[in-house]
């Protein structure tokens, strides 16, 4: 039997962990990207998302893991932060303040350049995969039915042909797959789209000392108002430092100067990031970011020609706000790699069952994205979606009561964490706490604050200076 080549394009987390999911079910794998890689944790010119906060979900941390072993204990050698949620995280939700308690739902986070560079150390680490820089995706080979390669330039030389037979497009939010399979004769991809208007912006922070041991901060956007969504986050990473984020979806969006950016961190729902950085001198300027729509393309409606896929945002592209993307895109490789042990390889009919698995693994975060920015005025969408109101009823009071209850709290962040299926917050106990509904006040954003004495001497020295 000849040799089987795998093609992924694209070269970001979700090409590196699709790659790695192809191991064993091809003798070669080959990650055709168009940028260069740095030798070290550096931003690059392909990933411009990359300067902002980002978490891996402990979900995703888990198919990271069972993708690559051992990387999530890499990423913490490395200096990243693994945070519970609620027990690390200073929280002011949509509803209140959550309390603090542990839980065995976590994240982690640090900058999204160390995560690259460890993922792709540790996925590169395997002799049969290769990685061609510097190569722009031209189009699809083969028809309809069966792609068999991949249309390829390096730098400037003239357009070739790589055979294949699988191709991953893991190209994220600018993948030509539509485009690439229409000429080959393939309908139109079915596609939904939902956008706030959602904009970041970015500033590095050099912390105190002790800084490193604080919790993540999260001030999230209010959906429902008829105001635009403003949130802010604080998060420690790597190296001593913190980065801190301003979002505010269309007609309230963030500014890109440090003056405007800390007033804006002052007028949000509580200004306690405003304090965390009151006095100090970022590392640079405010970096600005948009293109933060919700776009799923339904590729597992199409006739999926064999030996091809789409997973991560190229498949499901979702606001990066509620820190899902990564971890889709994992749970998309793992979904894949499933695919393939359950079809024997790449066998005919692995295809059409993998993209089914990837759509999937990415249902509950795409409702999740998509139903909460549907809530802010401005919002954008190509299609409507009705919640019953006993539904919304139910889902807020499940919110309200998971502030106070850890039942329902440690159910419903597990969930979110993508740890656990959705079943997990429809159980009788969970179920029946809902039903009974908060049974303590809700937290003044002094007592939230207080339960992280950590954050008293910092949070004093900054407002007294």
């Amino acid at each position: 039997m000849s040799d089987t080549h795998a093609v992924v394009l694209g070269g970001g987390m979700a090409g590196m962990l699709a790659a790695a999911s192809l191991v064993g079910h091809a003798d070669a794998i080959t990650i055709v990207e168009g940028d260069t890689f740095p030798e070290t944790p550096l931003p690059r010119k392909g990933l411009p998302q990359g300067y902002h906060s980002h978490m891996f979900m402990g979900g995703g941390a888990q198919a990271l893991d069972d993708l690559l072993p051992g990387t999530s204990k890499l990423l913490i050698a490395a200096g990243a932060h693994r945070r519970e949620l609620p027990g690390g995280s200073l929280t002011l939700s949509s509803v209140g303040w959550h309390r603090r308690g542990p839980s065995p739902a976590y994240s982690i986070v640090c900058s999204r350049e160390l995560m690259d560079h460890i993922v792709r150390q540790q996925t590169l680490r395997n002799t049969q995969i290769s990685v061609l820089e510097q190569t722009q995706v031209k189009g699809l080979v083969g028809d309809a039915s069966r792609i068999t390669g991949v249309r390829i330039q390096r730098g400037v030389a003239p357009v070739e042909t790589i055979d294949a037979d699988f191709v991953v497009d893991a190209t994220g939010r600018r993948s030509q797959s539509p485009k690439f399979l229409a000429a080959l004769g393939l309908p139109a991809v079915d596609e939904e789209t939902v956008d706030s208007g959602l904009s970041y912006s970015t500033l590095l922070f050099q912390a105190p000392p002790g800084g490193s041991a604080i919790p993540v901060i999260l001030i999230q956007p209010q959906a429902g108002t008829g105001q635009p969504g403003h949130g802010a986050t604080l998060f420690p990473i790597e190296n001593n430092l913190w980065i801190c984020t301003m979002t505010g979806t269309r007609g309230g969006e963030p500014p890109a100067d440090e003056d405007g950016f800390r007033k804006f961190a002052e007028n949000q729902r509580h200004p306690i990031i405003a304090e965390m950085i009151s006095g100090m001198t970022p590392l640079g300027e405010v970096k600005p970011y948009r293109g933060t729509a919700n776009r799923r393309r339904y590729y597992d409606k199409l006739p999926v020609p064999e030996g091809f896929v789409v997973l991560g945002d190229a498949a499901t592209a979702l606001n990066p706000v509620y820190a899902h993307g990564m971890s889709v895109a994992a749970h998309g490789a793992v979904a894949l790699r499933r695919a393939l042990e359950a079809n024997g390889g790449l066998k005919p009919g692995t295809s059409r069952n993998a993209q089914t698995a990837i759509a999937r693994a990415a249902d509950f975060a795409w409702t999740t994205a998509s139903g909460q920015d549907r809530g802010f005025p401005g919002t954008k969408a190509n299609r409507e979606v009705k919640v019953s109101k006993g539904q919304a009823k139910f889902a807020d009071r499940m919110s309200r009561t998971a502030l106070s209850d850890p039942v329902v709290g440690n159910a419903v962040y597990e969930v979110y964490t993508l740890a656990a299926p959705q079943s997990k917050a429809a159980t009788l106990p969970v179920l029946l706490s809902t039903l009974r509904g908060p049974r303590k006040p809700d937290l003044t954003a002094e007592q939230a604050i207080a339960q992280f004495p950590e954050l008293a001497d910092l949070r004093r020295t900054r407002i007294s200076s």
